[in-house]
């Protein structure tokens, strides 16, 4: 069922009735399907500020993809895009310039523009001043981000640890691009946990790699398929037997092959690991079900029967494809969490608890296998419209939409395009995180 807010919010008559009646106003959001770039920013124009030591770093990155540069206050042109270097800040004092930069320049800022703020990670402060501060410019980033909703923009924060520089182009280029529509007032911390991939391509960085996707037959699963396709990687889409048509139809689309099975099966992780025997370079587990009741009424096999495919089967297809050394060096592992995870949801108990294990799991397997240049990270979704959600009761539908800046729910693509992201050797700083991709919810915010 389609977004009767946003179909009317298109409209200028429509959109002055709906505000006076004091209704959400949700823009259309702009929204890239194209591969990646060498250079997505050519003809934009962009506003580098901030004194830190990632200054030069953001320079060369920000030219690189084509940006035009202009300084804090130059000429009030209009710019698509705000970089701020708040690594600089080291006592309270100095969080002053986020004011003065943001208060003087936010006019400036495009509709569906896109700030992203950068700062050393706290943990590598000189003192518990310096510390709080850094966490500070968190809270600044977000609350900003919640202003910005209503325009379409996005503000995302960048802890970036300090020998970590040459890892800040990857998210940089996607927080900045349209791929990253969805992903708001979140921060990102990039490491220099692992070793770096030798190459890190700006265009088909997934040529000549494999993926597989579980529950690939539709919704995010499909979406995720087509994403990684498009990025230049062999995809092996998997999906429970009776789903076999429209998980033909989804590897016939991406030019990848189809396999049936149930990932609970006691065969399941050999039989993975013997369809990927030459090895597979990226793990997205998005196969998932919801059994949802009040704990009280929940009968015992709805809990069984999710444990057993929410993360049960994540942590014995991972350890088979370990063991057999199937999963390459520099790979890439994504667990589908949700945001359900984050705050919980009341009537889904087992839903939460197989979600908030998978954060926990990715954070302990990423420092396990960082000496590999291996990341495994975690993707959470908010309200995202799909079949699931297009059957719920209207009113619930209608909160979990507006309940966000965004004022609307995502699409399959915007989780896809997250994945895809974490995918990519561009993203080897990136690992132990959970990434919410909720244009950021009120819920578990």
């Amino acid at each position: 069922m389609g977004d009767y807010l946003l179909q009317l919010s298109d409209n200028g008559l429509a959109r002055r009735s709906l505000k006076a009646l004091g209704m959400p106003t949700p823009r259309t959001l702009a929204r890239s399907e194209a591969p990646y770039e060498d250079r997505p920013l050519a003809g934009q124009r962009l506003v580098l500020a901030g004194e830190g030591g990632f200054n030069a770093t953001l320079q060369r990155v920000l030219a690189d993809c084509g940006a035009e540069l202009a300084g804090a206050g130059a000429d009030g042109q209009p710019a698509s895009a705000v970089v701020f270097d708040a690594s600089a800040v080291a006592r309270a004092a100095d969080l002053r310039a986020l004011y003065s930069f943001f208060h003087d320049n936010l006019q400036r800022l495009a509709a569906d523009g896109r700030v992203v703020v950068v700062t050393a990670t706290p943990s590598s402060a000189a003192d518990s001043v310096q510390a709080a501060c850094r966490r500070g410019i968190e809270g600044f980033t977000r609350s900003l981000a919640k202003e910005l909703g209503r325009r379409g923009a996005t503000a995302n924060l960048i802890y970036a640890e300090t020998g970590a520089g040459d890892r800040l182009e990857g998210p940089l280029r996607f927080l900045l691009s349209r791929h990253a529509t969805y992903v708001d007032g979140q921060p990102i911390t990039v490491r220099e946990r692992g070793p770096a991939p030798a190459e890190m391509p700006r265009t088909q960085p997934l040529t000549g790699k494999t993926a597989l996707v579980t529950g690939a037959a539709q919704g995010i699963g499909a979406a995720t398929a087509a994403c990684l396709a498009r990025e230049g990687a062999t995809v092996v889409c998997l999906d429970i037997p009776a789903a076999e048509q429209p998980l033909k139809e989804t590897a016939a689309r991406v030019g990848g092959r189809a396999l049936t099975l149930d990932v609970t099966g006691e065969d399941a992780p050999a039989r993975i690991a013997g369809a990927l025997d030459d090895g597979v370079d990226v793990v997205v587990h998005n196969a998932g079900i919801t059994r949802d009741k009040t704990l009280a009424r929940m009968p015992e096999h709805y809990w069984d029967q999710l444990m057993a495919i929410n993360l049960e089967a994540i942590l014995r297809i991972d350890g088979k494809l370990e063991a057999d050394g199937v999963l390459r060096d520099q790979g890439r592992v994504v667990c589908l969490s949700s945001i359900g995870g984050i705050a919980g949801n009341a009537g889904q108990t087992n839903y939460a608890t197989a979600k908030a294990a998978l954060i926990g799991y990715v954070d302990a397997q990423a420092q396990r296998l960082a000496p590999r240049g291996i990341t495994v990270n975690a993707v959470a979704p908010g309200f995202i419209e799909t079949r699931m959600t297009a059957a719920m009761p209207f009113m619930i539908r209608e909160a979990g939409r507006r309940m966000n800046s965004l004022s609307q729910g995502g699409q399959p693509g915007d989780v896809a395009e997250a994945i895809t992201f974490l995918a990519t050797p561009g993203a080897c700083g990136i690992s132990g995180m959970t990434l919410r991709v909720c244009g950021q919810s009120l819920i578990g915010a």
